[in-house]
């Protein structure tokens, strides 16, 4: 016979009482049922209370006066060129596209009716990188319009000449260097 440890629970499964089923004495239902009523009541009514003073004070609340020396929203814009989605940037690509659909529409003596189209969550994006492009082919432009500055792949150009210009130099320099001694 296997022997039990001192600090197993002995089988009682055998062991019953009809009689016994539930305790009255154990846990009164109705005082549960009472306090938790009572305890969502007063969550709530603590909830309106809090929230009344919040209002109360909100509506007490005054806003000082501006200084004089603060910014103006246009002022706290931070330098061009300004990152997509910046306050007021869009207004300034809005105007210089449109300035632009101008200028190319008069040039090809195009007369369009069409709407305007949808702004996109990328039409800022668009019409930045348009605006690059045309930099890039045609050249900077001042604030009257006229071009000034050549185009990037002239510049390359211009650029390439004068290095093999001075290659070339350079190489002759040399040949000359080693037939003098």
């Amino acid at each position: 016979m296997a022997e039990k440890h001192v600090t197993e629970t002995p089988d009682v499964s055998y062991i019953k009482n009809i009689d016994v089923t539930h305790e009255v004495s154990d846990v009164h239902v109705p005082a549960i049922t009472k306090f938790v009523a009572a305890l969502a009541m007063l969550m709530v009514f603590s909830f309106f209370l809090v929230w009344g003073v919040f209002r109360m004070f909100q509506a007490q609340t005054v806003e000082p006066p501006r200084s004089p020396m603060a910014l103006g929203e246009k002022d706290r814009l931070p330098p061009e060129p300004r990152l997509q989605s910046a306050p007021g940037f869009a207004e300034e690509l809005d105007k210089a596209a449109q300035a632009g659909k101008e200028k190319r529409a008069i040039e090809a003596n195009e007369i369009t009716n069409k709407a305007p189209a949808p702004k996109g969550p990328l039409w800022e994006i668009k019409v930045l990188r348009e605006q690059w492009n045309d930099v890039l082919e045609h050249g900077p432009a001042d604030q009257n319009g006229q071009r000034y500055g050549m185009p990037i792949e002239q510049a390359k150009e211009e650029a390439l000449k004068q290095l093999k210009v001075r290659n070339q130099a350079a190489d002759s320099s040399k040949q000359t260097d080693k037939r003098e001694p």
